[in-house]
């Protein structure tokens, strides 16, 4: 596996160097690059399978510099110090990330997922975390499914009930989707929406929701003609926020 790392803190790039060269023999580091502008060319002449792509940089910064390439020939995992619009980017576009300071069993796991790995990222994932890292809020989001990447519009989603570390997610059209991410995941991810947790096992579109049925928690019943229970403990603050719907 020969990969590239794209830094603009020379201590990050030594950091990640030694990680990969103590611990990980089956990863060939082909070249660095501190400066953004100089590493598109980098990335056409070594023809790299990887690029370990840090986000916030100046000139150009990972997105910007992604947004260049007309094809994605190599995987990307981006690396980052903690920025909310910068990880708010990674996962409303499903992709992959190690958090800074780099451990190194966190990258164990990313390259691990590399190998195991079959599609690259699209430009549209970029798109998407090119819009949201510029505090724009996506109609359309990527979910990681069993079967691969779906992209679907925030509001087609009718509603999402836990099934263990899975997700099942109900759509406008009738289709189900099983998400490789749990409720809670899928709860944060969708915070900013008009999403509301009826139930420890149960997120629903608030914008979905046909009729409210009085009782202890009572009771929803969504555009796609299913019931769903509100949890008693969570019936006040619902009937807070569904009273602006």
């Amino acid at each position: 596996m020969k990969c590239i790392l794209i830094d603009d803190e020379k201590h990050c790039i030594n950091t990640l160097t030694n990680l990969l060269e103590r611990n990980f023999p089956e990863v060939e580091i082909l070249a660095t690059c501190l400066d953004s502008t100089q590493a598109f060319a980098l990335i056409q002449q070594h023809h790299p399978d990887v690029v370990f792509l840090d986000i916030e940089m100046p000139l150009l910064n990972g997105f910007d510099l992604l947004s260049k390439f007309e094809q994605l020939f190599f995987e990307v995992i981006f690396t980052t110090a903690y920025d909310t619009y910068a990880i708010k980017a990674i996962k409303y576009s499903a992709l992959d990330y190690l958090l800074k300071p780099i451990g190194k069993e966190d990258l164990a796991i990313a390259i691990e997922k590399l190998k195991n790995k079959q599609n690259l990222i699209s430009k549209t994932q970029i798109q998407m975390a090119t819009a949201v890292h510029n505090k724009l809020l996506p109609e359309t989001i990527a979910l990681p499914t069993t079967d691969g990447l779906t992209f679907s519009s925030v509001n087609d989603i009718v509603y999402c009930t836990a099934d263990g570390s899975y997700t099942r997610m109900f759509l406008l059209d009738k289709s189900e989707l099983l998400l490789s991410k749990t409720l809670g995941d899928l709860d944060e991810l969708l915070s900013e929406y008009s999403f509301f947790r009826i139930h420890h096992s149960t997120l629903i579109n608030l914008k979905q929701v046909k009729k409210y049925i009085r009782g202890e928690g009572g009771e929803v019943i969504m555009s796609n003609g299913a019931t769903l229970q509100v949890a008693r403990t969570r019936k006040t603050d619902f009937l807070k926020v569904f009273k602006r719907f």
